[in-house]
């Protein structure tokens, strides 16, 4: 790996080493909603190679291309020679991001990134963003239903200002007896969007005993900044993340975080994105290997699994979606599986491990179209099961599932510590 680290970044190599042999071709994402040879995995690392000769201009037409990829390294798992294509292209949109500069409303995205006192704030005024996922209006209405509350007229005006993210619900310690201690990254769509997993999590680590340190001062993984670019963005939130878990990383066991994409951020990626800075390399390799994805935690270092097999089996149904960045990227996929089949009916879809089509804040904002291709196939592949619920821990794929399901489906959405949560309920 360290060598594979200190060659990656000589563009023109890797496309020498590409051998042109087609396997990435059936499994890219972006390949198979746009037929194009171009936004191919090989195609891709003949452009870069190009363009780092020289024989390639960076201008409009490169930008697009390099753009297209879903960065979901389905190429990287079955290329022969494990050619990293996924961080060339990284590199390459950091670049563009130079050359180009990044779009207004991207720049004010990563900045609430930068500071979560903003994203607070926003989240206060998410009614304005409600076509974001938010849903405030909503939860609030469904609040007062359901504990026959008054509605009143600032309610209706302001109805956000309840909203209070997950991380400032709860105390930052929570003592569950004192034997044991784990920190917890939460992620930005866990804190605010989905804060039903980051409350699960804690009920889960309550049942076991397990003392909760939810690390209040950590920023943003920085992993929307890292795929479109914004590597300004990444180095001042990877930096302050490093030095804030080296404070506490010696008081707990490890730190569990219930989301694929940032989970994979802090893990890997942030060792390579200091490749060339060799001290915060080896302080982000140090510290980041107490991360663990949750369901790998709790499989391999709880006994979890065995409470759960004495617990009532559900009748739910559940398809379970390997997201890129646990199985392709973390090798994370029995896990999950291992946990949730204690207690409810796994039935496989035809192919778990494909992309659902998220690809990041460009994919979403600028190249909906192409998320909205790749995320059709997925839909039909958990409706053909008959699953009530599809599982995956990434909130990430929850967005794009949801939506690629569709208003009218019956399949809903649940993160595999929501599921175990449940089951311990039982």
């Amino acid at each position: 790996m360290d060598k594979k680290l200190e060659d990656i970044f000589s563009f023109d190599e890797t496309a020498a080493d590409c051998v042109k042999c087609g396997k990435c071709i059936p499994v890219c994402t972006i390949h198979n909603v746009n037929t194009d040879e171009v936004t191919s995995p090989r195609g891709f690392i003949d452009l870069l190679g190009a363009y780092k000769k020289g024989h390639l201009e960076l201008d409009k037409n490169a930008k697009d291309i390099f753009e297209s990829c879903f960065l979901c390294t389905a190429c990287v798992e079955v290329c022969p020679k494990s050619l990293p294509t996924d961080m060339l292209i990284e590199q390459a949109r950091a670049d563009i991001a130079q050359k180009f500069g990044i779009a207004w409303y991207k720049k004010a995205f990563f900045l609430l990134l930068r500071h979560r006192w903003l994203n607070d704030l926003a989240f206060k005024l998410g009614w304005v963003f409600q076509t974001c996922g938010f849903k405030i209006k909503a939860d609030i209405d469904s609040m007062h239903s359901r504990f026959n509350l008054p509605m009143l007229k600032a309610d209706r005006l302001l109805p956000s200002l309840r909203k209070t993210s997950f991380l400032n619900t709860h105390p930052e310690n929570i003592s569950n007896g004192g034997k044991r201690k784990v920190a917890i990254f939460i992620g930005c769509l866990g804190n605010y969007n989905y804060r039903n997993v980051g409350d699960a999590l804690l009920e889960i680590l309550e049942y076991l005993e397990i003392d909760a340190f939810l690390a209040k001062d950590q920023k943003c993984c920085s992993a929307p900044a890292y795929f479109t670019g914004d590597f300004d963005t990444v180095d001042h939130n990877a930096k302050f993340n490093i030095e804030y878990f080296e404070k506490f990383a010696a008081d707990v066991e490890a730190i569990i975080v219930p989301e694929a994409t940032c989970s994979a951020m802090l893990k890997i990626d942030y060792e390579h994105f200091f490749h060339d800075q060799p001290e915060w390399k080896a302080r982000a390799k140090a510290v980041m290997s107490k991360v663990y994805m949750a369901t790998e935690w709790l499989q391999h270092h709880t006994d979890l699994e065995e409470i759960l097999a004495k617990k009532q089996k559900l009748p739910q149904i559940v398809t379970y979606h390997d997201p890129c960045h646990a199985k392709k990227m973390q090798g994370i996929h029995e896990e999950p599986r291992s946990l949730i089949r204690q207690n409810y009916k796994i039935v496989e879809m035809s192919d778990p491990n494909r992309c659902c089509g998220f690809g990041g804040v460009t994919m979403q904002s600028e190249k909906f179209h192409f998320a909205q291709a790749a995320g059709k196939p997925k839909a039909a592949m958990i409706k053909e099961t008959n699953a009530e619920i599809v599982s995956a821990e990434c909130s990430a794929c929850r967005m794009q599932i949801t939506n690629s399901m569709g208003v009218e489906s019956t399949t809903v959405f649940k993160n595999p510590i929501e599921l175990i949560a449940e089951a311990l309920k039982r």
